[in-house]
């Protein structure tokens, strides 16, 4: 990791620049890039900025288009679900969010169901979002093969990731942000462009061997977290976020890896309004409760605190504005470099925007 901090604000600039600069409206843009930023923020590299090339690849092929269109297919009141015509899965998402939220404001629940769509980042962006403006929200998504069901040797599931968050008292959310394997795939590849080893618990290689070199990791199987149950949980993810939107499902899902192919990813948004369950105070009140007793609790042996669901994110974002921006690798500020020169965007230099 590089010692050279990046401002924040100048990291969205350039992101949003670069995918301005092939045909990605302004406000969209600006949603990406965010986005990328704020998963940077977070101390989620994997999800950051590191993958802006990859979705310029994309672009650039037509295997994603540029300008979301999103088409409603079905609208019962509290459900909705959206052909997202191979658009920014970004975009969708975060269209997702807007109408599950209103509906849940209306109906207690809100459901919206996204097919065809693309990688969209951190799932934890929107469901965050969607918990600040008061609903309890749980985000589900479908990816590419990276997991052999359990037992086998093949990837045929994606690592179909899932996030849920809450508000809290105080203007605080608590989040999850999930992968169903040992380690989101972007963490295998974050480790490959830094040049460094992966635990032998991550992947396996193609010929279905403990590895911990990344490139071979890369090449394999990512395995499942908690063994069967993660390959269980992944396979569900799957019936929520592909069967059941209309999108593709298993190996028929196609990556931000690929520059070509067609993702036909699908999500799931759904959002319940607390006020609708009758007790909103109650709601308020019992989640407090939790906060403290699981961060009062005496410490194992090796520990200096307890974290509640997304304080680590929380506490990893205020260290770095604190700081004055992020460190990203090298691998990724070579790649980004490169794709500043492509675009004529000139990439910041560090420091800048403080």
């Amino acid at each position: 990791m590089t010692q050279d901090l990046l401002a924040p604000d100048a990291l969205r600039d350039f992101g949003t620049a670069v995918l301005t600069s092939v045909g990605v409206p302004a406000d969209d843009a600006a949603l990406v890039s965010d986005s990328l930023v704020q998963a940077d923020l977070w101390g989620h590299q994997s999800h950051g900025l590191l993958r802006l090339p990859w979705y310029v690849a994309r672009l650039r092929s037509g295997a994603m288009t540029a300008v979301t269109r999103p088409e409603v297919v079905t609208d019962t009141g509290p459900l909705v679900v959206l052909d997202g015509r191979a658009g920014i899965g970004q975009v969708l998402a975060d269209r997702a969010r807007e109408l599950a939220v209103g509906r849940a404001r209306r109906h207690g629940v809100g459901a919206v169901g996204v097919r065809d769509s693309n990688h969209f980042g951190t799932a934890m962006y929107f469901t965050r979002r969607a918990a600040r403006e008061g609903c309890v929200a749980v985000l589900t998504t479908n990816a590419s093969p990276a997991m052999a069901p359990w037992g086998g040797r093949e990837k045929v599931l994606g690592t179909n990731p899932w996030s849920i968050a809450a508000p809290a008292p105080g203007g605080r959310v608590v989040a999850v942000d999930i992968a169903n394997t040992a380690v989101a795939r972007g963490k295998v590849y974050l480790a490959e462009s830094r040049g460094e080893p992966i635990p032998a618990t991550w992947a396996l290689t193609a010929d279905g061997a403990p590895t911990t070199d990344a490139a071979e990791g890369v090449r394999g199987v990512i395995l499942p977290m908690a063994g069967h149950k993660g390959y269980a949980i992944t396979f569900l993810m799957d019936v929520l976020s592909g069967a059941l939107t209309g999108s593709s499902v298993g190996s028929d899902v196609h990556g931000p890896y690929e520059p070509t192919a067609r993702s036909g990813a699908g999500h799931l948004f759904l959002a319940l309004d607390p006020a609708a369950f009758g007790d909103e105070a109650g709601y308020g009140a019992r989640v407090e409760q939790l906060i403290a007793e699981v961060k009062g609790v005496p410490l194992a042996q090796g520990f200096d605190e307890v974290f509640y669901p997304g304080e680590v994110e929380d506490r990893a974002e205020a260290a770095a504005l604190t700081a004055g921006g992020v460190g990203l690798s090298e691998g990724s500020l070579t790649a980004l470099r490169a794709l500043g020169t492509e675009t004529g965007v000139a990439f910041p230099p560090a420091g800048a925007g403080r």
